[in-house]
Formats: structure tokens, C-alpha cells, sequence
């Protein structure tokens, strides 16, 4: 877990550039509920970094407009009871939406026009069953 937190294969985030928050989880009680911070925040201060290249830096500011406050981002994680797993999901959940935020766009859709062949078939395929319908009415 300690040092940097790895994106994709190019791109990491150095431990320095994270911060970390502990606090007591919320939910239903047991023991020691009043004495161990377990629920974890994870910001990263996006549009202060310097591990992102400026071209993803600028994709990610874009996608993640929303999450930010004032350009740092926040995670959250109390699913686990134990500190050491939170820290590790919270990680997780910012290196995955990281690089889905980084990734680039997918390629513009061509537009292309069926087949004549496909045309035809479907013209076909329609008139046989117009032809079913028609012949279906005259038994009285």
C-alpha cells in the first residue's frame, strides 16, 4: 500500500500528492464502534498535480467536473470494518475512476447504409408477411 498509486501502465500518483481522513463509521454499533476510525476520505488535489501530463489532466478536470471541489477530489470509504481495507478500497475506487476520467474518447461512430442485398431481404421478408395476413382474412 504505501508508495505511489498506480493509474494505468504509464501514469502514477505519488503518496505525497494523497490525503488521508479518519473518522468513525456511521451504521449499527458493537465492539469498540467508539473507538476505531475506520471510515477512510481519500483527495486528491487534481488540478494541483503534477503526475498527470497536461492532455490528461485537462480530460480529467472535464469528466470529473462535478465530483470536484475547488479541483480536489474526495473519496469515501467505511464498508469494511478494518481501516487497513477501507484505505485499500478507497485507493482502488480513485485509481479506477481516474482512469476511466484520463482514457481517451471513443473513436466517432462512420455512418454506413445497409446493403442492397439487405434491403431486399427485408422487402421481402415483409411482403411474405403481408401476404400471410392477407391470405389469413378472406376465411370467412
Amino acid at each position: 500500500m504505501p508508495g505511489p498509486l498506480q493509474i494505468n501502465g504509464s501514469v502514477s500518483v505519488p503518496e505525497a500528492e494523497l490525503g488521508w481522513r479518519f473518522s468513525r463509521s456511521s451504521g449499527p454499533g458493537g465492539q469498540g464502534v467508539n473507538t476505531t476510525d475506520s471510515r477512510v476520505e481519500l483527495s486528491f488535489d487534481l488540478a494541483a498535480t503534477e503526475a498527470l501530463g497536461p492532455v490528461f489532466k485537462a480530460r480529467a478536470l472535464e469528466r470529473l467536473g462535478p465530483r470536484l471541489v475547488n479541483g480536489v477530489i474526495t473519496i469515501a470509504a467505511s464498508e469494511f470494518r478494518s481501516q487497513l481495507r477501507n484505505r485499500e478500497a478507497a485507493e482502488m475506487r480513485l485509481a479506477q475512476m481516474l482512469r476511466e476520467a484520463i482514457a481517451p474518447p471513443p473513436k466517432k461512430r462512420r455512418p454506413t447504409k445497409p446493403s442492397r442485398g439487405a434491403v431486399e431481404r427485408r422487402i421481402a421478408a415483409k411482403k411474405r408477411r403481408s401476404d400471410l395476413k392477407r391470405l389469413r382474412g378472406d376465411q370467412h
